[in-house]
């Protein structure tokens, strides 16, 4: 099997529009959560989210394009051309070795609102021709792959909270297998919505601390009560590592494992055994490594926390063999099919700078919760080798597991 590296990086969340800004005020413990803007919640049962601050399409689109595309795509640009700059990608590269492999859990969601707003008041012949195009997920990695000429596999994963993570190990499984010399991950989410936040209201699954949207997403915390909706992208450049050395590209790590697996169980409350068996398998294919960190799905709701603490502990064989875990959603939300992205950008960023990011908001201990969670200032360390865990509802599990070169 051809090994796997990451040569370029690119994110936008609520705390910074590219890697560098973004990384740094998550390690700084700043939050990006505040009260919605992007649609008036004033009649909602919660009212915050972490929304990406100061973007504007334009800049990554012409004035003429922006409307051909949902917001998620705008987003997944903006991370792409990051990630593509920073690969710094040859003129000569054979591009029909080139592919995309993208992911989102819902796509765009609020063109799906409007245009349904449409339909019920002005009728179907007012929605816009460019309705379906600017809201299936797939419609992600075709932007990209347009505007970069690839045309290698165009892939799309659309698995809820995993897809990032699945976006990504579906690319290094292309890559692998000899399907491309190179793949441009690029996963987003803008499910900010009337619809998007009042969906998962419904189900109970949200925090509901309006008047402290600072203090709302809390993994980990005993006083947690559940996620923080957030939105943004994140972007990826992989390569064959003999390609990326003849070229002198700089690179950020290595994808050593990927696990994959389905709770069969429920389809919203995450199970311990799902999760415990994705991240065996990204360990043992990894050659169960020493772990220097996890990135924890982390999501701040009850169950999840604890599930994943029990399930990391068996994997390692109980709390004194497992290293520091965190969970950056107190900083920037769950970006629902984004996170894995984001949070495979971190960690590599992590590795880099040597530096575990915090999990912010960590004011009253939980027996169930009992690692060393890196509680609200970030911590130096030497990062080798990290995982980096993603769970979806369905019952849709995925890991990654990282190595520094």
């Amino acid at each position: 099997m051809k090994r796997v590296v990451v040569t370029g990086l690119g994110m936008i969340n609520a705390v910074g529009n590219d890697k560098e800004s973004s990384f740094k005020a998550i390690c700084q413990g700043e939050c990006g959560i505040d009260r919605i803007t992007l649609f008036d919640p004033e009649n909602y049962a919660v009212q915050i989210a972490g929304e990406v601050k100061n973007f504007d399409p334009e800049t990554v689109m012409s004035p003429k394009e922006v409307k051909k595309a949902d917001r998620f795509i705008h987003l997944g640009l903006k991370a792409a051309q990051e990630a593509m700059l920073d690969a710094n990608i040859s003129e000569d590269t054979d591009m029909e070795r080139f592919g995309i492999s993208a992911g989102s859990g819902i796509g765009g969601l609020p063109a799906i609102e409007k245009n349904s707003i449409i339909i019920e008041t002005k009728g179907p012949k007012r929605i816009s021709p460019f309705f379906i195009p600017s809201a299936l997920v797939n419609m992600l990695g075709g932007f990209v792959s347009i505007e970069h000429g690839t045309k290698g596999p165009n892939l799309s994963s659309v698995t809820a909270c995993a897809a990032g993570t699945h976006a990504i190990s579906e690319a290094v499984k292309t890559i692998m297998c000899g399907g491309a010399d190179k793949m441009l991950v690029v996963s987003a989410e803008c499910a900010v919505t009337g619809a998007g936040v009042g969906g998962f209201a419904a189900m109970k699954a949200l925090s509901t601390r309006n008047e402290e949207p600072k203090k709302a997403s809390r993994p980990f915390d005993a006083d947690r009560d559940g996620f923080v909706m957030g939105e943004g992208a994140a972007a990826l450049v992989l390569e064959v590592y003999e390609d990326a050395v003849a070229r002198g590209a700089k690179i950020y790590g290595e994808i050593i494992g990927f696990g994959e697996s389905g709770d069969a169980s429920h389809i919203t409350t995450p199970s311990l055994d799902g999760p415990a068996r994705a991240m065996k398998a990204a360990y043992t294919m990894a050659g169960k490594p020493k772990l220097d960190y996890v990135n924890a799905h982390g999501t701040s709701t009850p169950i999840n926390d604890k599930n994943e603490t029990a399930a990391v502990k068996e994997l390692l064989g109980g709390k004194e063999n497992c290293p520091p875990m965190s969970s950056i959603k107190g900083q920037i939300g769950h970006c629902l099919g984004a996170a894995g992205g984001i949070e495979a950008v971190v960690c590599l960023m992590a590795m880099r700078d040597g530096i575990i990011p915090p999990t912010i908001n960590h004011e009253t201990s939980d027996e169930n919760c009992d690692l060393d969670i890196v509680p609200n200032k970030a911590r130096a360390a030497e990062l080798n080798t990290v995982m980096s865990n993603s769970f979806g509802f369905g019952g849709t599990n995925g890991v990654l597991i990282f190595k520094k070169i």
